[in-house]
């Protein structure tokens, strides 16, 4: 079903790697759905980590991605590609895309995409797709997070860290945080955070160890690694997994493999854009099916910290930048 289109679109392109001056709006053909494809209008696109790394030369996106950076949209179905079955002309969706999400229009695989919830606003379901696939990932599926079990993460007051704070505390786990600042923290106990700790301030691992008895928590969630994981050994209990998703401190840590091996301790990781559409596609249908209820619900609600036009995406790396944002940064590619 075709509906009758622009031939161009605006979109903002990474002109080389730097600061986010280098973002700066273009004029690019509307893409064409490939087959098992729809074209989206982006109504609003969420602002991630990735992009930011992207920009600075350090992510580049997989093969056959768009290079316009932006992992995750809110808009209308507006074409299909041939084989793109469920979603028709009209239909309003949230989608996880391998790029091209700061722009007018994008295309995405039809399993990737997925209805809108409750009565969220498009600006609202832009913050869904991204941090919701990696918190389940991560959290419930690699670091195997159960019912009644602890979880602590590292940057609560981040996109990610809203998310998983919510999600763990709606099925029943009890959550710990750490954030840089004290409003940050107080906003993540209102959240669900049963402690949030600044880390400027206080020792984590200390006070992990101490809020748990001694005992450690079971799943920690990590976007720092560097020097921040052999603290992190100390603050899981026996059998405890470490899931690492990003390194904000480094790349490389020293590590003492006796309490590894003493403990039963697991230390793992993902990135969730180079993984096939198959693997995406589950996250997908799983997330419908366990996550959405609960966000229809009002169980579970994305945090907006502030939201810009398109053209400023380069405001917007600013904020995520200096780290000064609580939830999530929005680009409005069209009046919600």
């Amino acid at each position: 079903m075709n509906t009758e289109l622009p031939n161009d679109m605006q979109a903002i392109e990474i002109a080389k790697p730097g600061p986010p001056d280098v973002l700066h709006p273009v004029t690019r053909p509307l893409p064409e759905p490939a087959t098992g494809e729809v074209l989206i209008r982006v109504s609003a696109a969420g602002v991630n980590r990735p992009d930011v790394m992207q920009r600075l030369g350090m992510y580049p996106p997989p093969p056959g991605a768009p290079d316009v950076p932006g992992l995750e949209v809110s808009g209308t179905v507006v074409r299909l590609g041939s084989g793109a079955s469920r979603w028709k002309a009209g239909d309003r969706v949230c989608a996880l895309v391998a790029g091209g999400g700061y722009a007018e229009y994008v295309a995405a695989p039809w399993q990737q995409c997925m209805p809108i919830p409750g009565d969220l606003s498009m600006t609202e379901a832009a913050a869904l797709p991204e941090t919701f696939f990696t918190v389940w990932s991560n959290v419930f599926e690699r670091g195997a997070l159960a019912g009644g079990e602890t979880l602590l993460v590292q940057g609560g007051s981040s996109g990610i860290g809203v998310t998983a704070i919510q999600l763990a505390n709606a099925f029943g786990n009890r959550v710990f945080v750490t954030a840089g600042s004290d409003e940050k923290c107080r906003r993540c106990e209102e959240l669900g955070a049963a402690r949030a700790i600044n880390y400027k301030s206080t020792d984590f691992a200390s006070v992990v160890k101490e809020i748990t008895g001694g005992r450690g928590v079971d799943v920690i969630l990590d976007m720092v690694a560097g020097d921040y994981v052999p603290r992190e050994l100390q603050c899981l209990a026996d059998d405890g997994r470490l899931v690492i998703i990003a390194f904000l401190g480094g790349t490389k840590t020293q590590l003492n493999m006796t309490d590894i091996l003493r403990r039963r301790l697991t230390i793992t990781g993902s990135t969730l854009r180079p993984r096939p559409i198959e693997f995406k596609a589950r996250l997908a249908s799983t997330l419908e099916e366990k996550v959405w209820p609960l966000i229809a619900a009002g169980k579970v609600r994305p945090v907006i910290h502030s939201r810009y036009p398109l053209q400023d995406a380069n405001q917007a790396h600013r904020v995520m930048e200096a780290s000064s944002h609580i939830g999530k940064l929005i680009l409005q590619a069209r009046p919600n």
